[in-house]
């Protein structure tokens, strides 16, 4: 069964043991090679650029229905997939642990009348059973010892990771850069009505439940302001259960983003604590509140629990804050986004 990545398409195969001589491989070159962005902060070993740019494309031989050894070169590539956010985005590939979230991203993509084209492959813990809801997957699969499986997925043990599949970078993905056009906004998001700004959420393990909290309250995507980490990292992808896959995801700068705002007259709102030094007001969030704002196009700014909100965010959008009791001044920003974008949700008329 050959692998149905026609992203892979190398010089030369890799050997399958250290035994068997290396050839020489060419580089692959890729358009998103580019987007490996300083904006993202990835909590894991980053490669630096010069070293991604000379990686090797791997291709995994079509006759290899197992793998054995950690070091195999296949491996490798996973690991450092999973590591390395310039290389996930050189190779344009995704690794993603666990049968769950890969579930819910073929679920999504099923729903959508499409053909799951992301999933690559799957690698499958030795003598384990296929997942239920996988089974009927037209995509190859690849045996793994316990060992491999530990390394693919990092974690101390494979009770709980029975599956591992690679991916394709989503084209709902976009990594701006200087080279784009105004116009170019109206095809990020395919509704505009409500999107999630991000402003330096550096914690993945927060951006990825902000992502799931985003899909599960239908907001039209989410914008990612410089300073956040990436939203393919293992733990955002792990904290997202799938929702990376499901979302239109956009990185860029503020000039991207007001460039947005204005194309389609969209109000920007950012939650921020209240207080009594307060420079600027800050509205209290309420259903009252919330219906005001039930057919207006809006975007609202959540920032890191850290740092806050950056000074031009604060400059640009109106305020609005959670109204609490008791001595906290704020919530986890997981927490606050969820009820931000459960309130704020588009409202069906």
């Amino acid at each position: 069964m050959q692998c149905v990545n026609a992203q892979w398409v190398p010089t030369a195969h890799l050997p399958l043991s250290n035994s068997q001589p290396r050839r020489s491989i060419t580089p692959a070159r890729s358009q998103f090679a580019k987007t490996s962005s300083p904006n993202h902060s990835d909590g894991n070993a980053r490669e630096s650029e010069s070293s991604a740019a000379a990686a090797a494309a791997v291709h995994l031989p079509s006759h290899v229905k197992s793998i054995t050894s950690t070091s195999n070169p296949f491996v490798k590539h996973c690991v450092k997939l999973r590591l390395s956010s310039s290389y996930r985005y050189q190779h344009r590939s995704v690794l993603v642990v666990g049968s769950i979230p890969i579930r819910e991203i073929y679920k999504f993509y099923e729903s959508m009348q499409e053909r799951p084209g992301t999933i690559d492959c799957l690698l499958l813990l030795d003598q384990g059973e296929i997942p239920e809801g996988l089974d009927g997957l037209p995509v190859r699969t690849v045996r793994v010892n316990s060992m491999v499986m530990k390394k693919l997925s990092g974690l101390p043990s494979t009770e709980s990771t029975d599956t591992i599949s690679l991916m394709k970078v989503p084209s709902t993905f976009h990594n701006l850069d200087d080279d784009w056009q105004e116009a170019d906004c109206r095809r990020w998001f395919p509704s505009a009505h409500r999107i999630l700004v991000l402003d330096g959420i550096q914690d993945p393990g927060n951006l990825g439940t902000l992502l799931r909290s985003a899909l599960a309250f239908r907001w039209g995507g989410v914008f990612l302001l410089p300073g956040c980490c990436d939203p393919f990292n293992e733990k955002a992808l792990r904290a997202s259960r799938g929702a990376s896959f499901q979302l239109p995801i956009v990185t860029g700068n503020w000039a991207h983003l007001q460039t947005l705002t204005n194309t389609f007259h969209m109000k920007i709102l950012a939650g921020h604590p209240q207080s009594r030094d307060q420079l600027k007001p800050v509205s209290l969030l309420s259903q009252a509140l919330a219906y005001s704002f039930a057919k207006m196009p809006l975007c609202l700014v959540l920032g890191s629990e850290g740092n806050g909100l950056s000074e031009k965010t604060r400059q640009v959008s109106e305020l609005i804050s959670i109204p609490m009791t008791g001595e906290f001044e704020s919530l986890n920003v997981s927490v606050a986004g969820g009820i931000f974008l459960f309130m704020l949700q588009p409202v069906d008329h």
